[in-house]
């Protein structure tokens, strides 16, 4: 079993996508933003090859705890401006 802790990768042919499970907030940006990519319901519950790799950007980079990134295959890689920090 996989720790909560744990970086998973899901690997598509133009687009990385990793998931952090403590820092997600559960709000489903995802889940609204591309149903056919993210699907809690489903093993693996990501497939980066389900949209555009520039769609699928666009997504990721709405999540507001930062617990999804990416990296284009290309090497074009993520920039993060505003991610919400947890005050501790």
């Amino acid at each position: 079993m996989s720790s909560p802790t744990e970086k998973k990768t899901y690997e598509g042919q133009k687009i990385t996508v990793t998931f952090e499970a403590r820092r997600c907030l559960h709000a489903a940006e995802c889940v609204r933003g591309l149903p056919e990519v993210f699907d809690p319901g489903q093993r693996p519950w990501i497939r980066p090859d389900g949209a555009e790799a520039e769609r699928l950007a666009e997504v990721v980079r709405r999540c507001p705890s930062g617990a999804l990134q990416y990296e284009l295959v290309d090497g074009g890689a993520e920039t993060r401006p505003n991610v919400l920090r947890s005050c501790a």
